[in-house]
């Protein structure tokens, strides 16, 4: 365990999807704030190169995991070497997502779609009964589910991916009930950030000049702007709240 200060002092956070993107600010935000991590995705050396980066700069422990979340065997295995790693974990981050693109909706194959709920959906179910149930016999936690405005705006360019984002909204009201009272679950729901996903969606100017004339603060998000929000829910200062959804997304969706 790191020791010194900060709201995240003495706990321990898993991140999916934690190398990149929103996943790498909430994982640097935590560690900022004294926590030590445990840094989930598919390629292990970019979790173990941040590894690296937060304990130099940071002082705190952090441990790098291969796991592709799609893969109900990996998520038993993240958990098996968290733990092992660690006394306790006191924060689950399902952070971890995917939409590939398709050319229109009845050219989405049965492959694309079990990979896309599989990733969005099946990997955080997993991953939320298998810690939440050791935080709820422990000293409790906090889970929180990284999802999308597609979960009630869905797009046809993302159906499958808004279908899964909607499960996993769910998800986070069902496992309020069966981990509460020590475990408080609740959702991010993002907007257009600009991470890796974003390169996919065409003209870059051509979109963030759209921003600026539709959304109220007249801009997509960047990664570091979940931090606040992320550490809100992960820390004490959330102590009373449960099954809410944080909406990230600058105005857009009203």
């Amino acid at each position: 365990m790191a020791e010194g200060r900060g709201v995240l002092a003495g706990k321990v956070a898993v991140v999916t999807g934690g190398s990149r993107g929103l996943g790498r600010a909430m994982v640097l935000g935590f560690c900022a704030e004294g926590a030590d991590v445990v840094i989930a995705s598919r390629k292990l050396d970019a979790c173990q190169a941040l590894a690296d980066e937060v304990r130099e700069r940071f002082g705190v422990a952090a441990l790098a995991v291969a796991t592709n979340v799609s893969n109900w065997e990996d998520c038993d295995a993240l958990a098996a070497a968290a733990y092992e790693h660690f006394e306790a974990v006191h924060v689950l981050v399902n952070n971890a997502g995917m939409s590939p693109l398709y050319p229109s909706l009845d050219a989405v194959s049965e492959g694309l779609w079990d990979k896309v709920l599989a990733t969005n959906l099946r990997g955080p179910f997993r991953l939320s009964v298998l810690f939440g149930t050791k935080m709820a016999a422990a000293r409790g936690g906090s889970i929180i589910n990284v999802s999308s405005v597609e979960a009630v705006t869905p797009t046809p360019n993302a159906l499958p991916y808004g279908i899964a984002k909607a499960g996993l909204e769910a998800l986070t009201l069902g496992c309020m009930r069966a981990f509460g009272p020590n475990v408080r679950v609740n959702t991010i729901r993002c907007g257009p950030f600009r991470t890796d996903i974003s390169k996919a969606w065409g003209d870059m100017a051509a979109i963030e000049e759209g921003a600026r004339r539709r959304m109220p603060l007249g801009r997509i998000g960047e990664p570091e702007d979940i931090v606040g929000s992320a550490l809100y829910l992960a820390s004490d200062a959330s102590a009373y709240c449960t099954g809410t959804t944080n909406r990230l997304d600058g105005g857009g969706s009203r």
